[in-house]
């Protein structure tokens, strides 16, 4: 197998369990989600401020009985960002009870700098970043 192919692998195995916050966001936005969105954060960190339509379903909490009761098609779970593991938990458990299960990659965090509005009693203190540091200004956008 050749370098290239070994990477061609590795990428599409990758695209295959992951999506980013972006590609949800807009999906959301555009209402063309195909998925079921699952919180894997506390319930305190879900009640705060969540993405709009998500479940709450702390990794620990989920069951088989907890992922009959959710609608069929593919699951998309997150949690708090690059540096919790919780979305990874929730996925890999998910998979094990036969959903089709991608983690968001860069989770709430990344959702929020990106600008995407989220839900929940503190969802005003969750703004786009605005330091020109993480995401590019509003009219240099490329589309996708």
């Amino acid at each position: 197998m050749t370098q290239a192919e070994i990477a061609y692998e590795h990428f599409t195995h990758r695209l295959a369990v992951e999506t980013d916050a972006d590609d949800v966001g807009s999906a959301l936005q555009d209402s063309t989600a195909d998925f079921v969105l699952i919180d894997a954060r506390s319930p305190a960190a879900y009640a705060a401020a969540h993405l709009p339509g998500a479940i709450n379903y702390p990794h620990r909490g989920l069951t088989r009985e907890a992922l009959a009761a959710l609608p069929e098609g593919p699951i998309v779970v997150y949690c708090w960002g690059p540096g919790c593991n919780a979305a990874t938990k929730a996925g890999a458990k998910i998979a094990a009870l036969g959903r089709e299960v991608k983690e968001m990659i860069g989770g709430f965090e990344y959702y929020v700098r990106e600008g995407y509005p989220v839900e929940g009693e503190q969802a005003a203190r969750f703004a786009r970043d605005e330091s020109g540091l993480v995401t590019l200004p509003s009219d240099a956008r490329v589309e996708r």
